[in-house]
């Protein structure tokens, strides 16, 4: 009950009254227990307005901005994702609420094994999972509706763009290694249309189409 309330004050003081409208991105959050994808040390901050740490030098990002990243890929519930970079799970498991199918891959094998696991527990079994690189996407499963990038890269992969289907979104942080602007792309017939949606700040995105190394 106690994580039950602290998850409905998040979802209406950080998330709602910041401007995130989409119904199905605030269902979703209020819907998916955010503390379990924490250690049980964090457990009573996992609601709070600030990432945590979840081992191997990376975090669950701040809720915000995942109902922010969330809400600019315009999910419908047709709609197939790809996520670079599980992480702790948690944005997963908020597009799994939305989404079709949800693609993700990661690229440390413990991460990897605790989310695969947590998934299972809550009966996400819309998640479909992938130990490689992430940068390289999942071309044997593209184009995809979405995809969502979790890790700050220093420009956009055309790699991962070229997954992408023709109406696709994708939102992806970019910039240095200490912020990145957070941007939301659009394909279409005529090409890739690019929005600057504010500044962000992300652990690096490592990989052969990223920095190369952690």
């Amino acid at each position: 009950m106690k994580y039950d309330r602290l998850r409905y004050d998040m979802v209406e003081k950080q998330i709602a009254a910041r401007g995130i409208t989409n119904i199905k991105v605030l269902a979703a959050m209020h819907t998916v227990p955010r503390h379990l994808f924490v250690s049980e040390a964090l457990m009573d901050q996992a609601y709070s307005d600030f990432p945590l740490p979840i081992g191997e030098q990376q975090t669950i990002s701040q809720p915000f901005i995942v109902a922010e990243m969330t809400q600019a890929l315009m999910l419908t519930d047709t709609d197939r994702v790809l996520e670079i970079g599980t992480g702790s799970g948690y944005q997963a498991a908020i597009l799994s609420q939305i989404a079709y199918r949800v693609y993700t891959v990661e690229r440390i094998h413990s991460l990897y094994v605790k989310a695969r696991k947590l998934f299972d527990q809550l009966g996400y079994h819309n998640i479909i999972m992938r130990y490689s690189d992430g940068t390289s996407g999942w071309k044997d499963e593209s184009p995809f509706d979405a995809i969502i990038v979790t890790a700050g890269a220093p420009e956009i992969p055309a790699y991962l763009v070229n997954q992408l289907a023709v109406g696709g979104r994708m939102v992806i942080p970019v910039g240095s290694q200490y912020s990145q602007d957070l941007i939301k792309l659009v394909r279409d017939e005529k090409g890739i249309h690019q929005t600057n949606l504010g500044g962000c700040r992300f652990v690096k995105l490592v990989g052969e189409h990223g920095w190369k190394k952690a």
